[in-house]
């Protein structure tokens, strides 16, 4: 439930008191001192990527004993699932002889290891394709758990002139290399996955005023040494300027210009190269305020108490990441992740683990997890799914001209109903 908790809830929570990890506040509060309030995005990044104290480079608390449990550490049907759309989208668009999986912030590794299975299951159909893993991780830490649960730790740094910083081979035997960013993964037809990777990703906050819009920024409060607080900027910022949409109807909005440079990439990356993008985070539909948060020990916590010590969050806003698409690709979703994976057959994957489930504590343990994915008041509704596609994935590039003489193109697994022939 606490992964439950992390997922749906607003903003707020309680604050925890400092475990003698001040250091990244008193880095925070000279800076503030010294040059005077920052957007929420700077806080965010220095809070979560500082090189010396950041939250990510330091600690990166995914799992049971982190501060925060991630989809695919709760079932391996998950990933399972994810590597099957992944080859169902490969062979709608007539099996490509090569293809690179490349994920963004990858955490444990757990969601791609789910995904290597499948591919290693499904080898017969994969025997021609030329498969690479190409990892996005800034985390030192990180990126080394991820090289011993998918390579068993066999894994060498890459020579200075490489654009990848390490490299290693799957125990399947599948090559991978990690990078620290997305322009440095080699071109090529690839199948991008995002899994929580966007709501970590800076968010500037604005609201609305009888003046007009203005910037929420971080300060430290000068009743309370040490102490930081939130504060409106005096007039319009630039971000003010290039961010707000004039048809903007919220008194309050989120936006993540990381976020849209990111889909931009990688919507110029498949419109050349082929491919798709998977994204699964939660996040809504250009309709929800205020959702920043910050999660420690598996409870919410104060965003502003003890920055470096706890994850900080945002609704991923799907309708931005459209927006910045630029009509480059075609989009999919946001769909609730109850009916993407209920699409995905995830009904019919249940009932055979259950049946060759020797054990009651395996099948109690099947059914609480795909209780956690699927319940409307759990992970079911507040995750969502979207795609980015190649337009002649969804319309026939001469369909105007002969729309008789087309077969009809296969539906997009996980966004069109399961039909069972």
């Amino acid at each position: 439930a606490a992964a439950a908790a992390r997922l749906c809830s607003g903003a707020g929570g309680e604050a925890e008191a400092a475990d003698g990890d001040g250091a990244m506040l008193r880095h925070l509060a000279r800076k503030l001192r010294a040059s005077g309030p920052v957007t929420v995005a700077e806080y965010m990044r220095e809070a979560l990527t500082n090189p010396g104290q950041g939250y990510y480079t330091r600690r990166g608390g995914v799992g049971e004993s982190g501060d925060f449990i991630t989809s695919p550490e709760i079932s391996q049907v998950f990933g399972e699932l994810i590597g099957i759309w992944y080859i169902s989208e490969w062979m709608a668009m007539g099996k490509p002889n090569t293809f690179q999986l490349v994920e963004l912030g990858p955490g444990r590794g757990t969601l791609t290891e789910d995904i290597l299975r499948v591919f290693k299951q499904l080898a017969s159909v994969l025997s021609k394709c030329d498969v690479s893993v190409h990892l996005v991780e800034v985390s030192p830490k990180l990126s080394e758990i991820q090289a011993v649960m998918l390579t068993g730790g066999k894994v060498q740094p890459n020579p200075e002139d490489k654009s990848a910083y390490m490299k290693g081979v799957s125990k399947t035997g599948i090559p991978i290399f990690w990078y620290r960013d997305i322009q440095d993964v080699p071109p090529g037809y690839s199948f991008y996955l995002a899994h929580e990777f966007f709501d970590a990703l800076p968010i500037h906050k604005f609201q609305r005023t009888e003046k007009g819009w203005r910037e929420v920024l971080v300060d430290i409060d000068p009743e309370v040494p040490d102490q930081l607080r939130f504060v409106l900027s005096p007039s319009r910022t630039p971000a003010t300027q290039n961010f707000i949409q004039p048809e903007e109807t919220r008194d309050h909005v989120e936006v993540c210009p990381e976020a849209g440079v990111i889909v931009q990439r990688l919507a110029s990356r498949i419109e050349k190269d082929g491919g798709a993008a998977l994204v699964a985070d939660y996040g809504h539909d250009g309709t929800k305020t205020d959702t920043f948060r910050g999660f420690r020990n598996h409870k919410l916590h104060d965003v502003l108490s003890a920055p470096g010590t706890a994850d900080l969050t945002a609704d991923v806003d799907f309708s931005y990441l459209r927006k910045m698409a630029q009509g480059r690709t075609a989009t999919l979703g946001p769909i609730k992740q109850r009916e993407f994976l209920k699409n995905m057959g995830i009904d019919l994957r249940l009932q055979v683990l259950l049946q060759n489930s020797a054990d009651t504590a395996t099948r109690e343990q099947l059914l609480h997890s795909y209780d956690m994915l699927m319940n409307p008041e759990k992970m079911g509704d507040c995750f969502n799914f979207f795609a980015l596609l190649p337009h002649h994935r969804l319309v026939h590039p001469d369909k105007k001209d002969k729309p008789e003489s087309q077969s009809p193109l296969p539906p997009v697994a996980g966004f069109n109903e399961l039909l069972l022939k």
